[in-house]
This record gives C-alpha cells, structure tokens and sequence, in this order.
C-alpha cells in the first residue's frame, strides 16, 4: 500500500494506492454507497468504509474517486480538495 500526496496549483490529491486485484470501472462508483461490497471478493468487512470516506470528504469539500493503480494494477483512491481563491480563501475565515 503507498499513501502520496500530489499538489498542484488546482487543488492538493491525498491518494492511497495498493496492487490488489483491484476494483472494475461499472463498481466504481457503487463501492461508495453504505454496505456495498463486490460481489466474491473474499475480503472481510461490512462495506462502509469507502462510504465514510467519501461522505467525510464532502463534508470538508473534497471530492472522492476511485480509479486503477499504478500500471493498470490495483486500486487508488484520491481525495482532491480544491484550492480556493486567496480572496475567497481569507472571507471564509
């Protein structure tokens, strides 16, 4: 597993990647639902967990997706907060 973070002028990505055999596109946006797990994974759990992480980042105006890892391989997940404006970043406070 590997957690990297990637910052651009746009927004900063908090990824968590791992070489599992990882998560077909048609389930990727189902995963995020609460007790959603695939079908024949094997993988113990009750299927919140992605469902808490996105509904966290919302809450802080993030964005969460799910795409393959590292050559085709895996999974990778990324959390990507958008930077706001200086001056729409200073009214806020």
């Amino acid at each position: 597993m590997t957690v990297s973070v990637h910052e651009d002028a746009k927004a900063v990505t908090l990824a968590v990647e791992d070489d599992g055999p990882g998560i077909p596109a048609s389930e990727r946006e189902r995963v995020f639902e609460r007790f959603q797990r695939l079908a024949d994974s094997g993988a113990e759990g009750c299927g919140l967990g992605l469902a808490i992480v996105r509904e966290i980042a919302e809450a802080h105006g993030a964005t969460a997706r799910i795409d393959p890892g590292a050559g085709g391989k895996g999974t990778r997940v990324g959390i990507r907060f958008e930077r706001k404006p200086r001056a729409a970043a200073a009214q806020s406070r």
